[in-house]
């Protein structure tokens, strides 16, 4: 596994060996020792499963109890995957990191606690999977609007229009109402 760190500190951009032949692949998505060596000591108690039709954003989602520390994946299909750094002592607060994750490069992304993340489905549909160091706490959920000025998500939109959102998140915070981590 490969551990490329991204322009905000403490998150990270994984890439898993791939063993591949014309009759499929295998690729080893977490080994606690492995993450251990490399410094990650996660105890993850919760994985989670979603499945979304393209043109469909799910976020920017954040716990200030039971905050989750996340590793996510998209494991068919391909997004936009968005975390924003909430943490008041960081030198990236407010700023914003976006990735593609597919099922070409089979990367995954850390996130840690103390950061808004969401998605954008970009092919017709994906799965997305991600492993939680703490349990979901909707009593302390959090949405930072997915189109804030303030933090300026370059969000790639297909066609240019407007993602489809729950209601949740068409209701979604802006920058200057959410709480932060101290």
């Amino acid at each position: 596994m490969i551990f490329e760190p991204t322009p905000l500190a403490d998150v990270y951009l994984l890439t898993p060996r791939l063993f591949g032949d014309e009759r499929g692949f295998f690729l080893e998505s977490w080994n606690a020792a492995n993450f251990r060596e490399a410094g990650f000591d996660l105890n993850f108690v919760q994985d989670n499963h979603s499945r979304s039709a393209g043109g469909i954003l799910r976020g920017m989602h954040y716990q200030t109890e039971h905050t989750q520390g996340k590793l996510v994946r998209a494991t068919s299909g391909s997004v936009y995957d968005v975390v924003v750094d909430l943490r008041r002592g960081s030198a990236t607060l407010g700023q914003w990191y976006g990735v593609t994750l597919d099922t070409v490069k089979h990367q995954m992304l850390w996130i840690p606690p103390g950061f808004a993340h969401g998605f954008y489905v970009t092919s017709d549909y994906a799965d997305f999977q991600y492993k939680c160091t703490e349990l979901y706490h909707p009593q302390s959920e959090v949405s930072l609007a997915w189109d804030d000025p303030t933090v300026g998500i370059e969000w790639p939109l297909v066609g240019g229009e407007s993602p489809s959102l729950s209601a949740k998140d068409a209701e979604g915070l802006p920058w200057g109402r959410i709480p932060l981590f101290d």
